[in-house]
């Protein structure tokens, strides 16, 4: 076969075969379909499809192939991460920042605490700090992955249980949103490199005109014609800040965050996040399974993980408990709020795909934090709905 034959081949497998899992069996009632498309991301990469039927694997995902899907990939995770930084409304959490900022502060510095003590105990075996990066780098990076909250995937779970529009479920939407902005400022942080310093001051400095000029502009400019101007901008942006050494999901973040979501309507928003869910982060999935690594020992992986999960679920319920007790809210409020802020597949794996990238962390890491992503976003459904009723009876 030709190899635009094979990679249509590869791309009917990656679509195919979690949405056939997920519609058919009863997996559907407790996971949303992205997290059967991660575990199916990592079921058939090299860890489980190649290494049970080598031959098949390599067929399918031969080195022309992987190159093929990883360029798609990386075009939908920078639409993602815009599109995430896009339905960042700084005004709304500005007017609300008291609750906001400490339901959020809590909800995120002990998972982080937890998670950052659990990775400096693991980053002693090898296999999981990367070879070039401080130990307050690893440490700090898989902390913070503990401490991450998914919001698309938070948006998906509470529009399912009904409280998406409602005054809880705008607040718990607030709370996320502070998590997000503080994931890429810890990222940011994680990644200064002297020997990039100069080039991280001019990417920050030439930054904000640019910011200013394209705020000025977008208002004054055509509601067709900001679509257009907004990919010019995105992209600059993802390529400045890869430029500068700090990534290019940082820039394609910092590019969504710098614009109003009303120059483009929340409706067109909404379409362009679930097309982007459909279309492209399927293949995203299976790039990400691609790099899955057990070179670390099966067992010390998931025994990693497990502490790990530990860490995020432990840490973000006492917290966000503890804001609930100062706050003053409705006995079994903060468990609720606290379990659904448990949701990590998507964000997460993308914090983690750069930790890779970039060196922080190692193979054996990046499992154990997929595997970890994965079994905390499952753990929502099943733990939060039940909590839901006893609060809405």
């Amino acid at each position: 076969m030709t190899n635009t034959e094979v990679l249509l081949l590869a791309l009917a497998v990656i679509f195919a075969v979690p949405f056939l899992v997920w519609r058919l069996t009863w997996i559907g009632r407790i996971a949303p379909l992205v997290v059967v498309q991660i575990v199916s991301g990592i079921l058939l990469g090299p860890g489980v499809l190649g290494a049970m039927f080598p031959s098949l694997f390599s067929a399918l995902f031969g080195s022309a192939i992987i190159a093929s899907l990883n360029s798609m990939a990386s075009w939908a995770v920078i639409l993602f991460v815009w599109v995430a930084g896009l339905e960042l409304e700084l005004h709304q959490l500005w007017a609300a920042r008291r609750e906001t900022s400490l339901t959020a502060s809590l909800a995120l510095a002990l998972p982080l605490a937890l998670g950052a003590g659990a990775a400096t105990l693991l980053i002693q075996s090898p296999g999981w700090m990367g070879e070039h990066a401080h130990p307050w780098q690893a440490a700090l990076g898989i902390g913070m992955a503990c401490a991450v909250t998914a919001l698309p995937i938070l948006v998906l779970l509470m529009d399912d249980f009904g409280i998406l529009h409602a005054p809880l479920g705008k607040r718990i939407l607030r709370y996320a949103s502070v998590d997000d902005l503080a994931i890429w400022i810890v990222l940011a942080i994680i990644l200064l490199d002297g020997e990039r310093a100069s080039r991280q001051a001019i990417f920050l400095i030439v930054l904000v005109p640019m910011v200013l000029g394209i705020r000025w502009l977008m208002p004054r400019i055509g509601a067709a014609d900001r679509w257009y101007v907004a990919m010019i901008w995105l992209i600059l942006c993802a390529w400045g800040a890869d430029w500068s050494g700090l990534h290019y999901m940082v820039g394609a973040f910092v590019a969504g965050a710098a614009l109003d979501a009303d120059w483009f309507g929340q409706e067109a928003i909404e379409t362009l996040r679930r097309n982007v869910l459909v279309i492209l982060m399927p293949i995203f999935f299976l790039s990400t399974g691609l790099r899955t690594s057990w070179s670390g020992g099966g067992l010390m992986i998931f025994a990693g993980a497990g502490l790990l999960l530990l860490a995020a679920v432990v840490g973000k319920l006492i917290g966000v408990g503890i804001a609930g007790r100062l706050l003053g809210w409705p006995k079994g409020e903060g468990m609720l709020i606290g379990w659904l802020l448990q949701t990590k597949a998507l964000i997460m794996i993308i914090f983690a795909n750069i930790l890779l990238d970039k060196g922080i962390i190692q193979g054996g890491a990046f499992t154990a934090l997929l595997l970890m992503a994965v079994a905390s976003t499952m753990l929502t459904t099943p733990m939060a709905r039940p909590i839901l009723r006893r609060l809405q009876s």
